[in-house]
């Protein structure tokens, strides 16, 4: 009799758990949905090159956070075209697209006016050769097919671009609008 009671207990304890994580789960997932409804001004990015890490913000706070690479290890700031830099700055997404090799992927507005002064202002000290450019083309996207493990091992292997999994990468996609804001520190 006792073990029938208390397998009862359990049994009931139990449902009641897995319904409470069944309707935390449903709000969260039509919270979700919901997001993909906000305009650009309510996401903001983050991207700490040191940390290795990509936070999304929405107007309540914190959202998310995803592992991301990128283009080297020495993690410098972009001097010029082809050097595999990541650059540091303030930034937003232009445009998004499936990319054929790299899946998902949300075009950077880079360089900025501020990019094109510092660029300048390293070709006049001598930095970087007088016929260099400053590149473009820079973006957050996916890795290359059964790739993610690059992102696992924190394998920089992007011309200086920012890279997460697959899945991670569909998920930005499908959240953020074109205009949201992005900031790149180190």
């Amino acid at each position: 009799m006792k073990s029938q009671s208390s397998f009862f207990i359990f049994s009931s304890t139990l449902m009641l758990i897995l319904s409470g994580f069944t309707l935390l789960q449903s709000r969260s997932k039509s919270s979700f949905k919901h997001l993909h409804k906000k305009n650009a001004a309510y996401y903001r990015v983050e991207i700490d090159k040191s940390r290795y890490e990509l936070k999304v913000y929405d107007e309540d706070g914190w959202l998310m956070t995803f592992p991301v690479v990128f283009g080297t290890s020495d993690m410098t700031d972009k001097m010029m075209e082809g050097d595999r830099q990541t650059p540091e700055g303030d930034y937003h997404i232009i445009a998004k697209k499936i990319h054929a090799e790299w899946g998902p992927f949300l075009l950077l507005d880079y360089p900025t006016k501020t990019d094109i002064e510092k660029f300048n202002e390293r070709k006049i000290r001598g930095l970087i050769p007088a016929g260099a450019k400053p590149g473009g083309g820079i973006g957050i996207h996916a890795t290359r097919l059964n790739e993610d493990r690059f992102v696992d091992y924190y394998y920089n292997w992007t011309l200086g671009c920012i890279s997460t999994k697959r899945e991670y990468a569909r998920e930005l996609y499908n959240l953020l609008p074109v205009g949201t804001e992005v900031v790149i520190i180190h």
